[in-house]
């Protein structure tokens, strides 16, 4: 058959073939077959292979095959990988699909790096800490031994924690090496808080007091309070220190000279928590650099404007039972945006913009679980028995850490968080260091430690 007659015929051929049904078809290519020979037959094959095993990621622009991947969730992704190097070089290099799955986990991810081989391996990293954390296997133990008298006091900073106890001592340890570091002669602590060169403490001797770390040396000490004084903050900046105290007042103190320039009254239960720190957000009553004050007692927060004028009013006051049916735990998150504090009907969170509860976060068990750490993702909490992380995104405990019979305490001192950084997302780096500290009736120091992810 000549060629133009050929191709005449093959395309009105082609025409019929495509108006038949696909079991017309069938029967059609059986015939075919059934009349082809060897040759025709070793063409078919080959033919047939090609089209049936035809490599797509190769093939396709890698912005398709990008698009393609998207719609892949990350287990199914990691066994394509295994498929050739080039479907796993393909694969790895698809920056937003790990990333997606790495915030999927609660990880947080700098959008800045641009290294597309990175994401894959903080995604498998991610997996395997969230695997542990699952299995409650992400974290391991250690004891400070030091203290010869119960440890009231607790404060953690930059991998250094700070205790103060009834021996009438505190001590700066190294939470890395379980060294310490300096040791001094003080009163009774009740609170502490620090900085590289001062030690600052609230004492049962109802006075508060500063202390130079290198010599030991008391540098000022403030008296006023007519009761115990259970937390400490200041700010070297403004040149002020603040106290709370179970005399129910509230002072605030020139950190240089010792002198009380005010006392804020209204409370009618001890102040067990006082925070100094800076608004990051805009309302009626501030604006983000604000300084403001957080006191917070059994049943009440009030917040206060701190700043160059001392003599300041009340701005609110934030509680969740009109008839003080309901009291707080006496831990206080405030990170400038959000105020946070657990009660018996779970955690409270306010809008310090609006100050309108922005969400009440129930607890598995919410009598008895008290918070340490709220952050973007996780919060952190615990009861008498054990240690919890909590999906703030779903509301559900993802793991727990068996405690000691550590020392209990009202005041809610004798406990705290360590690094608090991951609670706004895990990013394969800050999953490490404390994660929390207690004090024990021996008076040795309780600590629980990230354990290195493999």
């Amino acid at each position: 058959m000549e060629k133009k007659d050929f191709e005449t015929w093959l395309e009105n051929l082609s025409t019929s073939f495509f108006t038949l049904t696909d079991l017309q078809k069938n029967e059609t290519l059986d015939h075919l077959i059934s009349l082809s020979g060897a040759v025709q037959l070793r063409h078919l094959s080959n033919n047939l292979e090609t089209l049936l095993k035809r490599d797509f990621l190769k093939l396709l622009p890698l912005e398709l095959s990008f698009y393609l991947l998207k719609w892949l969730d990350p287990q199914t992704l990691l066994t394509c990988c295994l498929v050739s190097k080039q479907w796993n070089k393909v694969i790895s290099a698809c920056t937003e699909v790990w990333q997606v799955a790495c915030r999927s986990l609660g990880w947080q991810i700098d959008d800045s790096l641009q290294d597309t081989l990175h994401w894959k391996k903080v995604y498998l990293k991610a997996v395997l800490r969230m695997k542990q954390l699952a299995n409650h296997e992400a974290f391991q133990t250690a004891s400070l031994i030091g203290h010869s008298a119960r440890v009231y006091a607790l404060y953690y900073k930059d991998g250094l924690l700070c205790t103060g106890s009834d021996d009438l001592s505190a001590k700066l340890w190294d939470v890395s090496t379980g060294q310490c570091i300096y040791g001094i002669q003080t009163h009774t602590c009740a609170a502490v808080t620090f900085d590289e060169q001062k030690l600052v403490t609230g004492s049962f001797d109802n006075t508060v007091a500063c202390w130079d770390w290198s010599s030991g040396a008391r540098t000022q000490h403030f008296r006023g309070h007519t009761g115990a004084v259970f937390s400490v903050d200041y700010n070297d900046e403004l040149d002020l220190l603040v106290s709370g105290s179970a005399d129910n007042t509230v002072k605030i103190w020139a950190l240089s000279s010792g002198t009380c320039l005010n006392t804020l009254t209204g409370h009618t239960e001890w102040v067990t928590k006082v925070v100094l720190q800076k608004c990051e957000v805009k309302s009626v009553l501030h604006n983000p650099g604000d300084y403001i004050l957080l006191s917070a007692d059994k049943y009440e927060i009030k917040i206060w404007p701190i700043g160059r004028e001392i003599n300041c009013k009340c701005l609110k006051t934030l509680y969740v039972s009109d008839d003080r049916s309901i009291t707080l735990q006496p831990r206080l998150h405030f990170d400038g945006r959000y105020i946070v504090c657990s009660s018996a009907l779970g955690l409270y969170q306010w809008d310090f913009a609006s100050y309108d509860i922005l969400r009440v976060i129930k607890t598995p068990d919410s009598t008895s679980l008290s918070l340490l750490g709220f952050g973007d993702i996780f919060a952190l909490l615990f009861d008498n028995h054990h240690l919890y992380i909590m999906d703030l995104r779903t509301g559900k405990v993802i793991s727990r850490w068996p405690l000691p019979e550590y020392r209990k305490s009202k005041r809610g001192s004798s406990f705290l968080a360590g690094e608090m950084a991951w609670l706004d997302g895990l990013d394969g780096s800050n999953d490490v260091g404390l994660v929390f500290a207690t004090s024990m009736p021996d008076h040795s120091i309780h600590l629980v430690l990230w354990k290195e992810n493999g």
